[in-house]
């Protein structure tokens, strides 16, 4: 498959992330505004979304069952997606009102960046090494850059 059929792919699910926080913050709303409780119950909602939609999707899909030799040897942090998106999703409905949505996913992708090009660099989590070199370095930076101008701008 070309690669421009996986990039579009990656365009469409950041359009997703980018509607999903707002999304999750008016359901905090709806629910009563507190704060803390209320986004934590908009996450809740939010990931049984989740976990209904890709019940539907395996139902429609049928795909093989893992075995389990493969389940029980996957490494420890092979299991951690799960909670950093249920901190994700949490976070967006706890501070996408107050930040707004541009500046929210700004800060979200300068985080990713940072956390990706240390990922890169070491080869963390089975990746193979990429230097982190300075126009990456730069590029990243260009991200904070944008976050000053979206925030004092």
């Amino acid at each position: 498959m070309p690669k421009l059929f996986f990039m579009i792919g990656a365009i469409l699910a950041g359009f997703c992330i980018a509607m999903q926080a707002p999304a999750n913050s008016r359901l905090r709303s709806n629910l009563g505004g507190s704060f803390v409780n209320d986004s934590l119950y908009a996450a809740f909602f939010s990931i049984c979304g989740t976990f209904m939609s890709i019940c539907v999707a395996m139902l429609i899909v049928r795909p093989a069952t893992p075995s389990w030799v493969n389940i029980r040897q996957a490494e420890w942090w092979n299991w951690i997606g799960g909670p950093l998106g249920a901190i994700f999703v949490f976070a967006g409905a706890l501070l996408i009102r107050e930040l707004g949505a541009a500046l929210f996913v700004t800060l979200v992708v300068g985080g990713q960046l940072a956390c990706s090009l240390v990922v890169d660099h070491f080869g963390l989590v089975g990746l193979p090494q990429q230097p982190m070199t300075l126009p990456r370095v730069i590029g990243a930076g260009l991200v904070v850059a944008g976050v000053v101008c979206l925030k004092y701008l």
